[in-house]
């Protein structure tokens, strides 16, 4: 059974620095399709767990999620209440029910846009609950550079622990692997302290070949996370998707020894679901990929849906999803 463990320790493992760009190794990436779809289609049928043991992998899975709020209409009060949700993210009930009162559950981080970075960190103040700000344009990352790297300090200098920053999809495209090496290089230094996820935006990448490439350019450029999606895609996380950026990060850790974390993000909406992410986390990477320093999810319904399945676990009921609160 997995020990659920606090979220929001962002700082438990050393950062990755990167390395020189080797361009020999990322034009010698190649990745089949059919058989990336055949492994990632197995999962699900293959791997399962069920009663206590699924209870104790869910309270897992609420340690790694960056709970986000991405709105057009966000508000500072949304923001508020989805602070005091990540802090208490499982009713104390249920908590109790299972044994787990101890444990201190608490999300990963807070994800919101830079205009509510401030409000975030003063509501988790003191709760060890890190916030993540989006930046560098997101979603779709077009705009000037200088732009872009004056968003990131801004965010540090309001607060933000984690910055998920979102690449230049031309750059990948046109398999300009230098320009996209040199931009991640300089979103890392404006982070300064603050951890980095590069976005990939998968679903706009168009091959998986591209995927991996982009993966490995990021690694090697000092990104700490890659993750797959800004969410607004078309195309968002998927299991071919993850298991190739899964294996690009055994890759990069087998050759320089860091270790890189993973977010999968948009369409991760339910609790079997992060099961499945969970499960090919485990399987291609190890269980270390469990922690909340090197897994996270980026949702905002998934919250919910595990909520309710501890609780029909505990009763044997499944309850509405208007009785949780936010999340």
């Amino acid at each position: 059974m997995l020990a659920p463990s606090p979220g929001g320790d962002s700082n438990a493992l050393a950062r990755n620095p990167g390395m020189g760009l080797e361009l020999d190794w990322v034009r010698d990436v190649r990745v089949n399709l059919s058989a990336a779809e055949r492994r990632a289609a197995t999962l699900p049928a293959r791997r399962t767990v069920k009663k206590e043991w699924q209870a104790a992998w869910l309270l897992k899975a609420v340690t790694c999620i960056d709970l986000t709020t991405l709105a057009g209409d966000d508000t500072k009060e949304r923001v508020k209440r989805l602070c005091a949700k990540a802090i208490h993210p499982v009713a104390p009930e249920i908590l109790e029910a299972l044994g787990a009162s101890h444990l201190g559950i608490k999300t990963g981080a807070v994800c919101v846009y830079h205009a509510m970075v401030a409000t975030a960190v003063a509501a988790l103040d003191g709760s060890g609950v890190p916030v993540a700000a989006v930046s560098t344009g997101f979603p779709a990352g077009l705009v000037p550079h200088d732009v872009k790297l004056r968003e990131i300090e801004a965010s540090v200098r309001d607060g933000a622990a984690e910055i998920d920053i979102v690449i230049t999809r031309e750059k990948v495209l046109d398999q300009d692997w230098q320009g996209l090496y040199d931009e991640m290089r300089d979103f890392r230094a404006a982070c300064g302290q603050a951890h980095v996820k590069a976005i990939l935006a998968t679903g706009d990448l168009r091959t998986l070949r591209n995927v991996a490439r982009a993966s490995l350019v990021c690694m090697m450029a000092g990104a700490d996370f890659i993750k797959t999606s800004t969410g607004k895609e078309a195309v968002n996380a998927t299991l071919p998707v993850a298991l190739v950026m899964a294996r690009m990060i055994r890759a990069y850790h087998e050759r320089s020894g860091h270790c890189v974390g993973f977010k999968p993000a948009g369409g991760v909406s339910t609790a079997k679901t992060v099961l499945n992410y969970q499960i090919l986390m485990n399987e291609e990477l190890g269980r270390r990929w469990l922690e909340p320093d090197l897994f996270r999810v980026g949702a905002s319904s998934l919250l919910a849906d595990i909520e309710r399945q501890l609780e029909h676990h505990v009763t044997g009921r499944y309850s509405a999803y208007n009785r949780h609160a936010m999340g």
